[in-house]
């Protein structure tokens, strides 16, 4: 059963839902009533492009204040931030509000699935791989598949997280 996450000024919401395998797939539904399931290539692309006008260096930073409160609970207060943060990317607000709400809702999903170790850090990996490392968003996006969770615990650690 879908359970919203919270509600976008254009009349859009993100919700979790029942997914391929857990009840943890995040959904986002558009003004217009399509709904999908943002894929990682997907948000990476979008805020590569972004941090073209932005900065890479700003977009991470925003996204780490986010990361670093995250826990396995969805906290309005941690939405509120989101909203506030966006504020700081005038034309592209909404769209920096829906990503980074995606990004809080992955990562809250990662900290609830089960048998997930490395949980939200992998999605802190992606967007290091994107943003600092300047990987391109195709190849981070499949970047842990097929890997082991201590190789990437490791690299993760060697990295700083």
């Amino acid at each position: 059963m879908p359970k919203k996450i919270n509600q976008f000024s254009h009349g859009g919401f993100i919700e979790f839902d029942r997914g391929k395998f857990d009840d943890w797939c995040v959904f986002v539904t558009r003004a217009n009533g399509e709904r999908f399931a943002p894929a990682d290539v997907q948000y990476f692309s979008r805020l590569k492009k972004l941090s073209e006008f932005y900065g890479a260096s700003l977009i991470y930073t925003d996204f780490l204040t986010i990361y670093n409160r995250t826990n396995a609970e969805i906290n309005e207060e941690i939405l509120k931030l989101i909203t506030i943060l966006s504020r700081h990317y005038k034309n592209d607000m909404l769209e920096i509000e829906i990503w980074f709400n995606v990004l809080y809702a992955g990562m809250v999903a990662e900290e609830n699935k089960e048998h997930a170790i490395l949980k939200k850090r992998i999605k802190r990996l992606g967007m290091y791989q994107v943003l600092v490392e300047n990987i391109e968003p195709e190849k981070a996006a499949i970047f842990s598949k097929g890997k082991k969770w201590t190789e990437l615990d490791k690299l993760m650690k060697e990295k700083g997280f």
